[in-house]
């Protein structure tokens, strides 16, 4: 026969459990958006500075790098967008930064700072 204090023990167990498992949940997601956000940005950042090395477009650059990060939301402005040059000289290293800073979908901790940095010679 069971005894009655034993009834809500495993109510009480889920209870205890559940904001760990939940915190384990939202964590896992939260830490993959950002990661995702950060390869986003690099990648743009890659894409931008591609073009300025290339084509010597600064405001091409620009736009390169905001088509690049359009998974990225909300999305990033021309101001998260830094130019280490306005013109790029044969020979010269260019470097194109983004800025950007990512809200959490929980909202417990954040916004997170994140960069994305591309780094090329100029002239191909």
């Amino acid at each position: 026969m069971r005894e009655q204090p034993e009834r809500g023990a495993v109510a009480v167990e889920f209870a205890i459990l559940l904001p760990l498992l939940l915190l384990l949940v939202l964590g896992t997601i939260e830490f993959g958006r950002a990661y995702t956000t950060q390869i986003s940005l690099t990648n743009a950042a890659r894409e931008g500075v591609r073009v300025m090395a290339i084509s010597n477009d600064a405001p091409g650059a620009v736009t390169a790098a905001k088509h690049a990060a359009v998974t990225i939301r909300p999305g990033i402005s021309d101001s998260n967008i830094t130019l280490s040059t306005p013109a790029c000289a044969v020979g010269a290293q260019v470097t194109l930064t983004i800025e950007y800073e990512l809200s959490t979908i929980t909202g417990v901790a954040g916004p997170f700072p994140m960069t994305g940095k591309g780094v090329m010679l100029c002239g191909g």
